[in-house]
Formats: C-alpha cells, structure tokens, sequence
C-alpha cells in the first residue's frame, strides 16, 4: 500500500466509521467538503469494519458514529478521539482548533493513533469517497 509523505507540522482527520451507520452516510458528503475545503489537511474515511485487522481491537470499543481521530506532525500525535455531531460547523472548528494549534495541550491515549495514521497516508478523499492514493 502506497503512503503519501507527512509534513511535520500536518494535520490528519479520519472519520472512523462503519458502513452499516446511517449517520456516518449522510455525514461523508459534508466531510468531504469540508476536505475540499482545506487541501492543506489529509482527510480520511476509514471504515472500521473493512479495516478492523489493521486497527486492532481498541477499534471495538468505538460504538457511537461519527467518530473523529484528529492527529498532528509526522509522529501523527492524537489530540482528539471521539464522536462528533456530523455538522459541518462542528468539523471546521476542530480543523480551524487543530491548525491554530489549540488543540496541542489535549492529552489523548490511543493505539488507534498508529494504525489509523497508516490508513490515512494511504488513502484520501475524493468527492466523497475514500479511494486508495496514487
């Protein structure tokens, strides 16, 4: 799987989600444009269920949708993990939070930071829909 290069002071946003959740389908559109929206951010849609070998079982404990992972730099450090209205306002903010760096004093523990990074750097999207990266 090819992986895209991760700038130092980058930010990453995965939606964790699952396929099945009616919340996470009508929220993808709105991710999406918020994505386009900001070039300069990686965005993800990773769903859990098709990805679960790779996210382990700390994937399991996810039950509420949608769920954001927010990660900053090349270690891809967590500064948020949890679930989120799906409203457009309510992602901007955290993007705008992650970028102004107001986000860096949270404290967040998580083994989904690694492979979620993974996932991320190999995949982005585009209208709407998580394709594999070039």
């Amino acid at each position: 799987m090819p992986t895209l290069p991760v700038p130092a002071d980058s930010i990453t946003v995965a939606c964790l989600c699952a396929g099945w959740c009616v919340a996470c389908q009508a929220y993808v559109a709105t991710f999406a444009q918020v994505a386009q929206a900001h070039p300069d951010v990686r965005f993800a849609w990773i769903d859990i269920e098709d990805h679960s070998d790779t996210l382990g079982d700390e994937a399991l404990d996810i039950e509420n949708f949608p769920t954001l992972l927010v990660m900053k730099g090349q270690a891809q450090q967590p500064l948020f993990l949890g679930t989120v209205m799906p409203h457009a306002g309510t992602l901007e903010r955290m993007v705008q939070a992650a970028l102004a760096g107001s986000m860096d004093s949270a404290t967040v523990r998580t083994a989904l930071a690694g492979p979620v990074a993974v996932l991320a750097s190999a995949h982005r999207v585009v209208q709407a829909v998580d394709t594999p990266a070039p």
